[in-house]
């Protein structure tokens, strides 16, 4: 099977190193046993390309494939991407679309219109937006002998680990901003609604009502700072709820600026022409305004700019898919990076949670679970002000993720950071050097039954006690069995009893 994940594809453009990397993992992952693979891509590290690579060397081996897509908005992106990547012949299966045609070894398929009319015979499954599990792909993952690969730049869903065996970092989103794939993002903290006392509903989330009530009290506010500080630039703009939505639109016509709803009731007749508008050089739509229609997978690299007016308290992974649709590159347009004009709170909440992402991406799916069960709290005024010492950057806790600078806090680490010197904690050396440490926490981990997510384990204690992430070439699959120090098994126990004393009787 590991020809299945083959790099050289005729029709496709050159891989990128981390696409390259993240097809080799995946091969790998197959070859270790894994039938379903969660590969976790940020915006614009690829994922359809990923996917319809995929799905080519499964055609390429007489096999069939279906590359799955959870919103109707995706189904007519992915099949012109197959398009522009010599995949011509492939079917459509959403609704009375043109190109439907079941007989096609390639199906791009609604999972709405699968779960009425059921499911194409196939060979491999690619779950685009896979945190988003509907119930038909999930039961289908789990009973048949598909391979399934899910796509997701936030696979923070509960459950998640339920379906996916192996988790797959294809790329951090520093990595992606380095490399130029994605722009810096540029914050400015606006007037945001004061959400002290607001009901929440079952899942811990504000009530829609009541971000929206709040939220329409700040309205002229953000039509004022998109005037200040928007620029003029192609814009996105998230509401809390529908009326929200059209409230804002309204606004922002009145003042002479042209926009748009692309909301659950914009009419399917006019979402296309909405669409090619939008994407337009110079579109006379500058903003279109949206709930969660436009949070995930669309992509239009010539945003600019980012308005965020729905205010979350626990769903990380729902306010790094409404930025992400203003992170991607558009060197053709002179595009250096993307205002996020913040009116819900939403970057100071998240602020630490999300600077661990963006340099280091989630360790296991469990991790990212927690995540977005995680309540924040709003701050206190004088620490959503500061701002990186270097460039001043907002907002900013350990390192920047705009230029970088870090401030190295003290810890109990001897020496300098880096993978040849030995690793000290305290007094006492655990290992030669982070590859040896690597080595025994892999082994010690494989040893243990009562360790489910064992590379989630090895590498959250890496963490833990080096302050650094295992480097991508520290493979868990590859570690070699070694011998454990007994300084390294008495870390753990002793870390064991600590954690255990902080539990709750």
């Amino acid at each position: 099977m590991s020809a299945l994940f083959d790099v050289v594809q005729q029709g496709f453009p050159e891989p990128r190193d981390f696409q390259r990397s993240a097809m080799i993992k995946l091969a790998e992952g197959v070859l270790a046993g894994h039938k379903n693979q969660m590969l976790m891509a940020p915006t614009g590290a690829g994922k359809t390309y990923l996917g319809l690579r995929v799905a080519h060397k499964a055609l390429k081996q007489g096999k069939r494939a279906t590359f799955l897509c959870d919103r109707i908005t995706l189904i007519d992106q992915t099949s012109m991407r197959a398009d522009e990547y010599g995949l011509c012949a492939h079917g459509v299966i959403q609704g009375r679309h043109p190109r439907e045609d079941w007989s096609q070894r390639l199906q791009i398929a609604s999972v709405q219109t699968v779960a009425n009319q059921g499911w194409p015979d196939t060979d491999v499954l690619i779950v685009d937006e896979a945190h988003t599990q509907h119930s038909a792909w999930v039961e289908y993952a789990k009973a048949s002998s598909a391979r399934v690969i899910g796509l997701s730049a936030t696979p923070f869903a509960k459950g998640l680990g339920n379906v996916f065996s192996n988790l797959i970092n294809a790329a951090t989103m520093n990595d992606l901003t380095q490399s130029g794939v994605l722009v810096p993002m540029r914050v400015l903290s606006c007037k945001r609604p004061d959400m002290t006392g607001a009901k929440v509903d079952q899942a811990g989330e504000w009530q829609k009502s009541e971000a929206e009530a709040r939220g329409m009290e700040i309205i002229g506010d953000v039509v004022a700072e998109w005037l200040r500080h928007g620029e003029g630039r192609k814009t996105i703009i998230f509401g809390a709820t529908i009326a929200h939505c059209e409230e804002l639109c309204r606004q922002f016509n009145q003042a002479g600026i042209l926009a748009a709803t692309y909301t659950n009731d914009t009419p399917d007749a006019e979402r296309p022409g909405l669409l090619r508008e939008f994407r337009k050089p110079d579109p006379l739509i500058r903003v279109l305004i949206s709930v969660e229609a436009l949070a995930k997978g669309f992509d239009v690299p010539d945003v600019g700019c980012v308005v965020d007016c729905r205010p979350l308290r626990k769903s990380l992974s729902t306010a790094i898919q409404m930025w992400g649709r203003g992170l991607r590159s558009s060197p053709e347009t002179g595009k250096q990076d993307c205002i996020l004009l913040d009116h819900s709170g939403n970057i100071t909440r998240f602020a630490d949670d999300y600077t661990d992402i963006f340099f280091n991406g989630l360790a296991s799916l469990d991790q990212g679970e927690t995540l977005d069960k995680k309540i924040r709290k709003d701050e206190p005024d004088e620490k959503a002000r500061s701002g990186c010492p270097e460039c001043g950057y907002k907002p900013f806790r350990q390192r920047c993720m705009a230029c970088g600078f870090e401030i190295v806090a003290k810890s109990l680490i001897a020496h300098e950071a880096g993978e040849m010197h030995e690793v000290i904690l305290g007094k006492k050396k655990l290992a030669d050097d982070k590859l040896h440490l690597w080595h025994q926490l892999c082994t010690f981990a494989r040893g243990k039954d009562k360790i489910t997510r064992k590379s989630g384990f090895a590498k959250l204690k890496f963490k833990e006690w080096t302050g650094d992430w295992p480097p991508h070439d520290f493979s868990f699959e590859r570690a070699p069995h070694v011998e454990i120090t007994d300084a390294v098994k008495n870390r753990i126990k002793s870390d064991n009893i600590r954690h255990a004393h902080r539990r709750p009787d």
